[in-house]
């Protein structure tokens, strides 16, 4: 069973954090694995209403963002979760966050930003079909 013995995979909601006008990207360390870089996501809660919402709040509670979701990016389906990504043009970032004693965040260009998440298949593939990779 591919679902880690859930009867459905779990929904989890990404935001790819995104500064246009310079072209960057922020990245952040995940929580368990410090030398690994991600891109803020976490489940779907009922509270959250919509994914677009709960993307927001994972991009707040993990890396201290504020901004705005202008994009839907793409649905990637695994076996034992369904992932739905968001880009999000970042207005401000807190100095303190949630998560900020546990994470470190960096702005990176997307060239960066790929290699750092390549890791996570899922996470580079969202990636690729943001915004700023370069068109083929």
């Amino acid at each position: 069973m591919g679902t880690k013995g859930r009867e459905v995979p779990r929904v989890v909601c990404c935001a790819i954090p995104l500064a246009s006008t310079s072209g960057k990207v922020l990245v952040i360390t995940s929580r368990k694995r410090q030398d690994l870089w991600v891109l803020p996501k976490g489940g779907w809660e009922l509270s959250d209403v919509t994914l677009e919402r709960a993307a927001s709040r994972e991009a707040l509670e993990e890396a201290g963002v504020r901004g705005n979701i202008t994009r839907f990016v793409t649905t990637i389906n695994s076996p034992s979760t369904t992932y739905h990504f968001y880009e999000l043009e970042v207005t401000t970032l807190d100095k303190e966050w949630l998560e900020s004693r546990e994470r470190k965040r960096e702005w990176v260009d997307y060239g960066e930003a790929l290699k750092r998440v390549a890791w996570k298949a899922e996470l580079a593939q969202g990636l690729m079909l943001s915004t700023l990779a370069p068109r083929r």
